[in-house]
């Protein structure tokens, strides 16, 4: 029967080589994880790129054709006899109706708009106890 040195433990690892094992395993998780998530972001990135180069183009499309209907609804009054003078001062008059609407609409709506109140109240409150706290109350 060979007795072994203290501190022997027939080949298996120590407390200290575990500890460092899991350090570079967690090391090479964290790193691993952060290149996936790079990866993927880039890949999220370049998708919604895309999406909002469509919605711009869709725009631009879009205020293309308000251009043209709104020159047809303007020869349109002079097919049915208004001068074109006339029928293009109705049209543009029609717009500054329309805009005239969402205004006050977008006035009313930014009038109840409100602050997170709650969020506020409850930040004064937390303040307040944090003071009582530090005073010794």
């Amino acid at each position: 029967m060979s007795q072994q040195p203290a501190g022997s433990n027939d080949g298996e690892p120590t407390i200290g080589q575990l500890v460092a094992d899991a350090s570079r395993d967690l090391s090479a998780l964290v790193r691993s994880e952060l290149q996936l998530a790079q990866t993927e972001l880039k890949a999220t990135a370049v998708a919604a790129g895309t999406g909002v180069g469509m919605f711009g183009g869709a725009a631009f499309l879009g205020l293309l054709a308000i251009v043209l209907l709104s020159i047809a609804a303007g020869y349109g009054l002079v097919a049915i006899g208004l001068h074109p003078a006339l029928a293009f001062l109705i049209v543009a008059v029609v717009y500054l109706l329309i805009a005239a609407a969402l205004v006050f609409i977008g006035k009313n709506q930014l009038g109840k708009a409100q602050g997170p109140k709650r969020a506020i109240e409850t930040s004064k409150q937390s303040v307040e106890v944090l003071k009582a706290v530090g005073k010794g109350d």
